[in-house]
């Protein structure tokens, strides 16, 4: 797994965003992302939600979760960097936004 570039990066980010009208932003070299829901009960089950699909393709985030809310960040540690991985993981993780809103 290579690390992407910063225009490499920047392009992802523009096209994550764009195509899903999303919030993810780059903080402290991460991908980041919180998602807000009605209660704990849902939060969680996103989390078990997007569990299931990091499992999947074997990349996992950082998360932490109080209450209705849910932080996630994405990075490849094994390259000390983003990946193209880290952005199919974050489609991965709005697609099952999108499928639990349904």
């Amino acid at each position: 797994m290579k690390q992407l570039a910063s225009d490499q990066i920047n392009t992802n980010l523009q096209q994550l965003n764009l195509n899903l009208g999303s919030a993810w932003q780059l903080m402290d070299d991460k991908l980041a992302k919180e998602f807000v829901f009605a209660n704990f009960v849902e939060a969680f089950e996103f989390m078990k939600r997007v569990a299931i699909q990091a499992e999947k393709i074997n990349h996992h985030p950082e998360w932490f979760n109080v209450y209705n809310r849910v932080s996630i960040e994405l990075i490849t540690h094994e390259v000390g960097g983003l990946t193209q991985l880290d952005f199919d993981l974050a489609m991965n993780i709005e697609k099952v936004l999108s499928n639990s809103s349904n």
